[in-house]
């Protein structure tokens, strides 16, 4: 019989090829596009502030990861076999033939539940010739925070870097996170070998469960550190300094991986999350990588063309505005709009005619001889005079 597989919970309930939209015998190539094509329509940074894409872009992420590896998809589709109840009638263990408070009734010897504290995946590989095999230890994983910068226009442009304070659980000042006195380390756990988990034997199944000498840290501190008695971390204020790149858009989230609230000694940091507001310019709008702004014209330079003056980012520039050209015409600059992964966006330049409130004598004289000359009405095509 075949050597002990590796299961996951989720497998029995996630139709990974359902998620990617594809065949059971989906090529490695069909899988590959499909996953490409959902992760972009559904990346975070395509979608802002949605949540329920973010969600569907981690479960299209999670289906790839597993039918994208060709031992991890074996052992998913030999556990879909199993059947929708998870383990093929398997009596108390929570298939078709009972639930998962039956640890007595009767089942293949050597398998492991994971419920809690107790290792489902490992459970399974006895059903395939006994005896799983060990994750190892689960590791402690400290809070994710989040926090709101706000940046000016020109600031989001160029790119910035800004301190946030924080406080909260850190990693020791001292120990370093370690939770041992200076000058010490912890130790492996003898109770587990340093795994984090013990086997305890249940009839015919055998349960890992967290180690409670180490609380599945799978170390022990012999000599604990005086600042923080061995938990490795200490509340405190700390400052981290946060990159923001170029052309950072409003409303996005910057991930600092390892910078959210320490484990203490054992465990590993959460992550943080930075929410940027870009306050909006006087002159300039966006629209995705593209800069946008309203360009006044006087009525000459609209009838006549004209050169005129276009403000940018990094100075102005010249525009060439053809004869006859009409309030919201918009012209193209090339290059001149927001930073992005490579090169920048185009600045959008859209002409308003400005129309005076105000004639001189000489002024008003001239608009009537032009009004005189004028042939028609505009309005012909409207069916009015």
């Amino acid at each position: 019989m075949a050597g002990p597989e590796e299961f996951r919970r989720e497998w029995f309930d996630k139709d990974y090829y359902a998620v990617l939209g594809v065949p059971k015998n989906a090529s490695h190539a069909e899988i590959k596009k499909a996953y490409r094509k959902l992760a972009q329509k559904h990346h975070p940074d395509a979608n802002q502030g949605n949540a329920a894409a973010e969600e569907r872009f981690k479960e299209v992420s999670a289906a790839y990861d597993v039918l994208s590896d060709e031992k991890k998809r074996a052992s998913y589709d030999k556990a879909r076999e199993m059947g929708p109840g998870g383990f093929g009638g398997v009596p108390g263990a929570g298939g078709p033939g009972g639930g998962f408070g039956g640890f007595g009734g009767q089942g293949p010897g050597g398998v492991r539940f994971e419920t809690a504290d107790v290792d489902l995946g490992d459970l399974l590989g006895g059903m395939f010739g006994g005896g799983g095999r060990g994750r190892g230890r689960a590791q402690r994983r400290g809070a994710d925070l989040e926090t709101e910068v706000t940046l000016s226009f020109e600031d989001a442009m160029a790119g910035v870097t800004l301190p946030v304070t924080l406080t909260g659980p850190a990693p020791c000042t001292t120990c370093h996170g370690s939770g041992a006195a200076p000058g010490t380390q912890p130790v492996p756990c003898a109770n587990c070998g340093g795994s984090g988990q013990v086997a305890v034997n249940q009839g015919f199944f055998s349960m890992a469960q967290t180690c409670p000498s180490c609380q599945g840290s799978g170390r022990l501190i012999q000599s604990p550190c005086a600042t923080c008695g061995g938990a490795g971390a200490q509340r405190r204020k700390r400052t981290i300094q946060v990159k923001i790149a170029p052309g950072v858009k409003n409303g996005a989230r910057i991930r600092l991986a390892g910078k959210g609230e320490s484990a203490g000694s054992g465990g590993t940091a959460g992550d943080l999350f930075v929410r940027v507001h870009v306050q909006p310019h006087r002159v300039f709008g966006r629209r995705g990588d593209d800069l946008t702004v309203d360009l006044p014209v006087t009525f000459p330079e609209a009838a006549l063309g004209a050169n005129v003056q276009v403000p940018t980012m990094n100075g102005a520039v010249t525009l060439k505005v053809p004869a006859g050209t009409p309030t919201g015409k918009t012209f193209r600059i090339k290059g001149k709009g927001a930073p992005r992964k490579t090169g920048h966006g185009d600045l959008l330049a859209t002409v308003v005619v400005d129309v005076p409130t105000k004639l001189s004598r000489e002024q008003k004289d001239l608009v009537e001889r032009l009004s005189e000359a004028t042939d028609g009405s505009p309005r012909g095509s409207l069916g009015v005079t």
